[in-house]
């Protein structure tokens, strides 16, 4: 019998019989305002091609729905807002998106733009500017189409908040070389200015895990002027936390997982894993 069928019977199990404890514990954290600022994270949208980072279009409409039912669905800048005012009362999440496939833009995006749910869409510049597949599709055995500078074009001009998800998707804590470091993290947000013509506030790590960030990279996107921060490694955000650095949780294809995650599991709260970095704000 295959492992995930067997998990999956035992998480539901797990979060029913958690169930009570959730609700009370979701009450007291609303009346001392300590309310857990979420973010999600997608990568692509679509019922064709299927891999370990793409969502059905149907399975992705559930999850934002029953979102919609039950959070507020927030900007990136509403969300920092939040938690660095060291109180929140409110269910509270993010949408966001990686990489920046071609996909998103035939059902998924276009939904969302005429939901009016806002997201920020994090994509690779040499990407976008090349047209050329990601080396983890390629990899897989798998290309498939990145956004054209006209979709990021146009979704700009629609309000979508577009970030810097570095200049190609490579390990950016594997790298100890400043320079490079600049190269991948500033080149990528002057790169996807220079196309849509507005500022580009946030930046994304590839990979997103935290042996994937570095103090350097923290500090180097500060002093360029980030606004913010994304990793991708599953992590609460909570009052009072550093609203810099934004951890995010993956939109997971598994609606038991998901749902277990957002209903805000006290397992992970109580040991979640997170990436700490060094004083990135007073270099000198």
């Amino acid at each position: 019998m295959p492992l995930d069928s067997i998990k999956t019977p035992l998480l539901d199990l797990y979060y029913l019989a958690t169930l009570p404890q959730r609700k009370q514990a979701a009450v007291t954290r609303e009346q001392r305002r300590q309310v857990p600022i979420m973010s999600l994270f997608y990568h692509r949208i679509a019922d064709e091609h299927p891999n370990d980072w793409t969502l059905p279009n149907e399975m992705f409409r559930k999850q934002i729905e029953w979102l919609g039912e039950r959070f507020d669905i927030v900007t990136l800048e509403e969300a920092q807002h939040r938690i660095a005012a060291e109180a929140n009362d409110r269910p509270t999440v993010c949408i966001t998106f990686d990489d920046g496939y071609a996909d998103n833009c035939q059902n998924a995006l276009p939904w969302l733009v005429d939901q009016g749910i806002p997201f920020t869409y994090f994509v690779t510049s040499s990407n976008i500017l090349s047209g050329n597949p990601f080396a983890h599709d390629v990899d897989n055995g798998r290309p498939l189409p990145p956004n054209t500078v006209d979709q990021l074009l146009e979704l700009a001009d629609a309000g979508v908040e577009i970030g810097a998800h570095a200049r190609s998707h490579v390990d950016l804590g594997a790298i100890t070389d400043e320079d490079e470091l600049f190269d991948e993290i500033v080149g990528s947000k002057r790169e996807l200015e220079g196309i849509i013509d507005r500022p580009v506030r946030y930046f994304a790590f590839p990979f997103g895990l935290p042996e994937n960030l570095s103090t350097a990279a923290f500090r180097i996107a500060f002093e360029a002027g980030f606004w913010g921060v994304c990793s991708a490694y599953g992590g609460y955000n909570l009052p009072g936390d550093d609203s810099f650095h934004l951890q995010r949780i993956h939109g997971d294809p598994e609606w038991s997982r998901f749902r277990n995650w957002l209903t805000v599991d006290p397992r992970k709260l109580s040991s979640q894993r997170q990436f700490v970095p060094g004083d990135y704000r007073n270099r000198f």
